[in-house]
């Protein structure tokens, strides 16, 4: 019997071991469980927050932004071209100002100048300002006549370069358009006949 009893005290060990690890592993779950809840009770909360500040955001701004009338900025704003290369916002601004609220007027500079490059855009703050903008097309600004028409929408992943192949584009090469060869140096060039 001594035989036998060392055999029983390793198989309750071994049974004893195997509870221990059931139990660890459920009380481990149910803490993961836990963690769980709290992150999703919190997530919630930070939701609801975020709601409420957008919502005080909304309510003491008024309609100053153009976000908060309802609209896209894009429906909001027109598309000016022919635009003297000296004129300044506070002009354009002044000379849209008939037509309604003017929120922004930017004009786009050349970078190698620093001054326009003949077209701007214009917010307005309502989209009546848009419509009565659109009648100014053809009116003389600074001795030219603007082009006034709604700011298009650029929509993700339409227009651009293609299929971005880089700088350039075309050929995968590596000449430098100098002789034959690769463009690394004189390369081999045939003899005339003569």
């Amino acid at each position: 019997m001594s035989e036998e009893e060392p055999k029983n005290d390793a198989a309750e060990a071994a049974a004893v071991a195997e509870e221990e690890e059931e139990v660890d592993e459920e009380a481990e779950m149910e803490q993961m469980k836990r963690r769980v809840q709290e992150m999703e009770e919190e997530a919630e909360k930070l939701k609801e927050l975020q709601e409420s500040v957008a919502k005080e955001i909304s309510a003491t701004s008024g309609a100053s932004t153009s976000a908060a009338v309802g609209g896209n900025v894009d429906e909001l704003s027109i598309h000016v071209s022919q635009v003297d290369y000296d004129a300044t916002p506070d002009e354009l601004h002044s000379h849209f100002a008939s037509c309604g609220t003017v929120n922004r007027v930017s004009i786009i500079p050349n970078k190698s100048t620093g001054k326009g490059k003949g077209f701007a855009y214009i917010e307005f703050a309502d989209k009546e300002a848009v419509e009565n903008a659109l009648l100014l097309n053809d009116s003389v600004f600074k001795g030219r006549e603007l082009k006034v028409a709604v700011k298009r929408v650029n929509l993700p992943g339409k227009g651009g370069k293609g299929k971005g192949k880089g700088k350039g584009g075309k050929g995968k090469g590596k000449g430098k358009g100098r002789g034959w060869g690769k463009g690394k140096g004189w390369g081999w060039r045939p003899q005339p006949y003569w």
